[in-house]
């Protein structure tokens, strides 16, 4: 099982880290067992970086799921990013067309699509069936991510029981407080968290990071509905 099957695998909930800036930070993150990265290469976010800044994500290859984040930004950009062997997943966090995610499925480009959840009976994938995975994030109008608003769980998990042929990812609000609830409740199988695991926007606080890990580790005998 490669790093992509086993982040996405239901057998257990896995973790990833979004907004990580730098190479010690990545390193921290493999050393406490972290699943997954998101590296934000939007220019706009706070947590944002540049493909030159972010190539300490090279060595990183194989031993940690290392995710790009893009928003609204040209499909070549994030393509060539992946060719360059700094990431294994786009994922697409903005409003990005159907026509855009058939793009990185002809290419074999593995793909998270991010979804803004209001209310489940109201999504509607619109092609986005061919990602490899599913991300529901909190609905804030003209904000992409990264606001520490919580998704609503109750709706999380009527999105899980309307698509349960697809990978969900729960994003959205999760703290080492409430990562094990959010977990056992929802099902999804892996909880992207940011704001909730940093002591300022790019920074990780790995004191939370190892709590986290803790509360998600603690929901994989327990997962049952």
């Amino acid at each position: 099982m490669n790093l992509l099957e086993k982040f996405l695998s239901s057998d257990s909930v896995s973790l990833k880290i979004c907004g990580v800036t730098t190479a010690d930070d990545g390193a921290a993150l493999i050393e406490h067992g972290v699943e997954a990265l998101g590296v934000n290469f939007w220019p706009q976010s706070k947590r944002g970086t540049t493909p030159e800044q972010a190539a300490w994500l090279l060595p990183l290859a194989g031993k940690i799921l290392r995710i790009g984040v893009f928003v609204n930004q040209p499909k070549e950009f994030a393509a060539g990013i992946f060719e360059k062997g700094m990431i294994d997943v786009v994922q697409l966090h903005g409003d990005e067309s159907a026509d855009e995610v058939t793009y990185f499925y002809e290419r074999q480009i593995p793909l998270f699509r991010a979804i803004a959840l209001r209310r489940a009976e109201d999504v509607v994938l619109r092609g986005c069936e061919s990602a490899h995975g599913i991300l529901l994030d909190a609905y804030a109008p003209g904000v992409y991510g990264g606001t520490g608003e919580r998704v609503d769980w109750g709706e999380a998990k009527k999105f899980r029981e309307q698509y349960p042929q697809i990978a969900m990812i729960l994003a959205g609000g999760i703290t080492p407080e409430n990562a094990a609830q959010a977990a056992s409740h929802v099902r999804p199988c892996a909880l992207d968290v940011a704001s909730g695991a940093e002591l300022r926007p790019g920074v990780k606080d790995f004191v939370k990071v190892a709590a986290l890990m803790k509360a998600v580790g603690s929901t994989h005998s327990t997962h049952v509905d």
